[in-house]
C-alpha cells in the first residue's frame, strides 16, 4: 500500500489505545493490523488530538525574532492603532518575514489551520496582504492559512481604504474584515453597508472585530444581527471579541444571544483577562458556535502570547472558570471543532475519511494536555510529519 503509514498505540481524543491507518493524506481506518509493506510508527500510548486551529491571529504584526520592543503605548484602542501604524515603518516590521516566523512556531505547536486578520490601510496599502500571501504559499504543505482583509485603522474615516479592501479580496483574501462600526468609523450603518457590500460582491464571509463594550457594543451587535437576517447571510458572519456579551445586564445578553442564534452568527473569544468576555458555556448551551484564537502576540500592542493553541485553550478555560475535565474538553472543542465550523473546514477530525491533520502529545487525558501543555511529540499535516519533539521541520527566515 503506497503513501500509507500505520500509527500504533495511539489514543484518539483520549480513548483506548488503537491503530490509525493514514493513506493518501487522509485517515483511512481506525483499528486493525498493518497491511503488508506499510511503515509503522509506534505512538507509545500518546494522546492523539485533531490538528489545532487558530481562528483569530494577526500574523503580519508579530515581532518574534526582532529586538525587544519597549512598550509605552497609551491605554485607548486608537492609541495602539496609531502607534502601530507609525512603528511598522520605523522598526521595519516586514509582513512576510514576521508571518513566516509565526507560522513555523505554530506548526511546531501543532496548529494545522490559521485565520489571520491582515492590515489594509492607506499607509501600507496591500503590502501586508502580499507579504502574508507569500508566506502562506511558502508553507502551504505545513499549514493552511486563511486571510481576512482587515481595515485596522478604520474604513470610512480613511478614504481609499474601501478600494484597497476590494483589491485585497480580488487578490485572494478569503474573508471581509470589519472593526467597531460605531466606535471607530462613527457610522455603523455606513460601515455595515460597506463590508456587507464587499461580501456580496465577492461572495465572501465576514469577520468583524467588535471591541465596543456595554450598550454601544450591544447596539452594533443588534444592527449586525438585523443585517444578516435581512440579507439571508446566516452562518457567514463572525463577531470577534464581542465584549458586550460580558455586560452585567443578563436580560440584554440573553436577547442578543437569541438573535445571534437566529442569525447563525459565530462568536470568537480569546478569553481576555482584562475585559468582560462572552460566557462560553452559556453561548454553546444556547446553540451559538464559539471559536477562539491567539490574537496578536509579541507586538506593539503588548508583549504577551505564543502561538500555542493548547495555551490559548487553557486561558479560555481560566477566564470561564472551567475546572472539571468535561469543561476543559469543551474548551478544546472550541479550539478545534468550533474553529473548524467557523472556518467551514471540510473533513476535519479524527474519523475515517478526515484529512490526516493531527497531533501526538504525552498526556493521559485531554484535560492534562491543556493544563500541562507538553511538547508536541509529532505533528502531522495531510499525512506528512511536519514537526517532531516541539520543532518544525521547516525553517523560518
Amino acid at each position: 500500500m503506497e503513501n500509507a503509514t500505520l500509527y500504533t498505540h495511539v489514543r484518539p481524543a483520549g480513548g483506548e489505545p488503537t491503530t490509525v491507518l493514514v493513506k493518501d493524506g487522509r485517515i483511512h481506518a481506525l483499528g486493525g493490523e498493518a497491511p503488508a509493506g506499510v511503515p509503522v510508527v509506534d505512538g507509545g500510548g500518546a494522546l492523539m488530538l485533531p490538528g489545532l486551529i487558530d481562528a483569530h491571529a494577526h500574523l503580519d504584526k508579530t515581532m518574534y525574532g526582532m529586538p525587544w520592543y519597549r512598550n509605552e503605548v497609551g491605554p485607548r484602542l486608537i492609541d495602539k492603532i496609531e502607534n502601530e501604524r507609525a512603528e511598522k515603518k520605523r522598526l521595519g516590521i516586514d509582513p512576510y518575514r514576521q508571518s513566516a516566523r509565526q507560522l513555523v512556531m505554530s506548526v511546531a505547536d501543532g496548529t494545522s489551520h490559521i485565520r489571520t486578520h491582515v492590515d489594509v490601510d492607506t499607509d501600507i496599502g496591500l503590502g501586508a496582504i502580499e507579504g502574508v500571501m507569500r508566506a502562506r504559499e511558502q508553507y502551504r504543505d505545513q499549514i493552511d492559512v486563511e486571510l481576512v482583509a482587515f481595515p485596522q485603522s478604520g474604513l470610512l474615516i480613511r478614504p481609499g481604504t474601501l478600494e484597497l479592501m476590494d483589491e485585497a479580496l480580488r487578490m485572494g483574501a478569503e474573508v471581509v474584515g470589519g472593526l467597531d462600526p460605531a466606535g471607530m468609523d462613527r457610522d455603523p450603518k455606513g460601515h455595515l453597508d460597506a463590508i456587507f457590500g464587499l461580501a456580496d460582491k465577492h461572495g465572501k464571509p465576514i469577520d468583524i472585530h467588535l471591541h465596543e463594550a456595554g450598550e454601544l457594543g450591544a447596539f452594533s451587535m443588534q444592527m449586525t444581527i438585523d443585517r444578516v437576517l435581512a440579507l439571508g447571510m446566516q452562518g457567514k458572519v463572525t463577531l470577534s471579541h464581542s465584549f458586550c456579551l460580558g455586560m452585567p445586564d443578563t436580560q440584554a445578553v440573553q436577547a442578543l444571544t437569541e438573535g445571534l442564534l437566529a442569525a447563525g452568527i459565530h462568536i470568537m473569544t480569546t478569553g481576555s483577562a482584562s475585559r468582560p468576555v462572552p460566557n462560553v458555556a452559556r453561548l454553546r448551551q444556547a446553540g451559538v458556535t464559539v471559536c477562539t484564537g491567539n490574537d496578536g502576540m509579541r507586538d506593539t500592542w503588548g508583549p504577551y502570547g505564543k502561538p500555542d493553541m493548547l495555551e490559548r485553550t487553557m486561558l479560555v478555560g481560566l477566564r470561564n472558570n472551567f475546572r472539571r475535565d468535561d469543561e476543559l474538553a469543551m474548551a478544546l472543542d472550541v479550539a478545534t471543532y468550533g474553529n473548524a465550523r467557523v472556518m467551514q473546514l471540510q473533513d476535519y477530525g479524527l474519523a475515517p475519511g478526515c484529512h490526516a491533520d493531527f497531533v501526538l502529545v504525552d498526556a493521559e487525558t485531554v484535560a492534562e494536555a491543556i493544563v500541562a501543555r507538553p511538547v508536541r511529540q509529532l505533528v502531522v499535516k495531510r499525512g506528512n510529519v511536519v514537526a517532531r519533539d516541539g520543532r518544525a521541520l521547516a525553517s523560518a527566515p
